[in-house]
């Protein structure tokens, strides 16, 4: 088994390196990564040397996209969950654009932190109708605090590739049921889906062998398609609409 995921990942890097693309932009070096934004645009950020190593950034691109498409970020908890989301990848903003610093030893760590930060905030963020008032993950946050699901927010775990990998909630293992690690995903689709696949398999290995892995997909808008769900499933991350989140709900209250 170990070997199967061992694969698994290699694969995946080796998907991830032939795909993305350098090219110079002035002073920049533009990278598109094979990651797609909402708009089935590659997301691309920026590299600069400085006098210590490297500036990573995405320009203001998300921040400003969400602005752009009716998605507010003024009100003191949607910034706070901001800070939140991007302290846990060691990103910073700075005005409307992600920022990292690296030196060339730990270059493609503050890379897969910032292209995480990119797809976490689009995520998190983007609401399909601008008139909705709540965000996906409050509401996942205060259906698990309605049953008094134990849970720890915004947890932090290294993989086994030295990628770290930002979990929404985690809840401790009981007397009657193991570590269950929890993702939210507003928008279902292959990258978002892939993502969380990947972030589980590098992750799993350094967890406990009993760790369980559940995605909450957001179905309000827009049902999943069976490649997305099957995807999931198919590394071991159980899937759960959220139209059917009272089906897992003893399971993780346990």
């Amino acid at each position: 088994m170990i070997e199967e995921i061992r694969n698994l990942m290699d694969q995946y890097l080796t998907w991830l390196k032939e795909r993305s693309v350098l090219r110079e932009v002035s002073d920049f070096v533009e990278v598109t990564t094979p990651y797609l934004d909402r708009h089935n645009d590659y997301l691309q950020f920026y590299v600069k040397r400085n006098k210590t190593g490297y500036v990573l950034t995405d320009d203001g691109y998300v921040i400003e996209d969400l602005q752009h498409s009716g998605c507010r970020l003024d009100s003191q908890k949607r910034q706070d969950l901001l800070k939140m989301t991007l302290n846990g990848f060691g990103v910073r903003l700075e005005g409307d654009a992600l920022v990292v610093h690296a030196t060339p030893d730990n270059f493609n760590l503050r890379k897969h932190n910032l292209v995480q930060a990119m797809l976490a905030v689009n995520d998190l963020f983007y609401l399909a109708v601008p008139m909705v008032a709540s965000l996906f993950l409050e509401d996942v946050t205060a259906w698990l605090e309605l049953y008094e699901i134990r849970h720890t927010p915004k947890v932090k775990f290294t993989g086994r590739s030295g990628f770290d990998h930002l979990f929404d909630f985690v809840i401790p293992k009981s007397r009657k049921a193991p570590e269950r690690i929890l993702q939210t995903i507003n928008r279902p689709n292959r990258d978002t889906a892939q993502a969380v696949a990947f972030s589980w398999i590098d992750t799993k290995e350094v967890r406990p062998p009993d760790s369980r892995a559940f995605a909450f997909l957001n179905d309000s808008e827009q049902s999943p398609s069976n490649a997305v769900l099957e995807a999931l499933s198919n590394y071991e991350v159980r899937p759960v609409l959220w139209s059917d989140r009272d089906a897992v709900r003893e399971e993780l209250a346990a």
